[in-house]
């Protein structure tokens, strides 16, 4: 069987979440998206695209209507942890061990950037109003003292990046 992609749950008139009654929910369409596992899924703020990242690599954009795949992103080595679309949903960051986050301009698949990482990113996620990235990484074994538990978060976006 294939791994089943999404589930769309399916609502009565008669019972919603604000009742306390939480619908059966069912699968109604599996997709093959990917040769190998599907690690992440995010859908677009407009509600026209999601996408998916795979251990294979790949970024797969799929339109929500007609369930098929628009765009593939293939500018990544490892395999993809983490997706975001931008407040707008015009841009679509990706990351994973490779040491830089593409984003891409969702229309057309371009290249907008390359955001330079010192070490493999763990999730990425755009500012719900602005055009503002914030990722964190695995800076373990970078210039940061690796013996401590916490992380940083970093931001692209400000008017001092290019």
């Amino acid at each position: 069987n294939p791994p089943l992609l999404f589930s769309i749950p399916i609502l009565t008139a008669h019972t919603s979440p604000q009742d306390g009654i939480y619908p059966e929910l069912k699968p109604i369409q599996s997709i093959n998206a990917h040769p190998s596992n599907c690690i992440c899924i995010k859908f677009d703020p407009m509600g026209k695209y999601f996408a998916t990242g795979s251990a294979d690599a790949l970024v797969s954009l799929w339109d929500v209507d007609e369930l098929v795949c628009v765009r593939c992103f293939s500018r990544l080595d490892w395999p993809v942890r983490t997706l975001s679309f931008s407040h707008d949903g015009k841009m679509l960051a990706s990351a994973s061990e490779d040491h830089f986050i593409d984003i891409a301009e969702v229309e057309t698949g371009e290249k907008l950037w390359e955001v330079q990482c010192e070490s493999p990113t763990f999730t990425v996620a755009w500012h719900p109003k602005r055009p503002l990235l914030a990722f964190a990484c695995d800076d373990k074994d970078g210039k940061y003292d690796s013996s401590r538990e916490a992380g940083t978060v970093k931001l692209f976006g400000l008017p001092n990046d290019a």
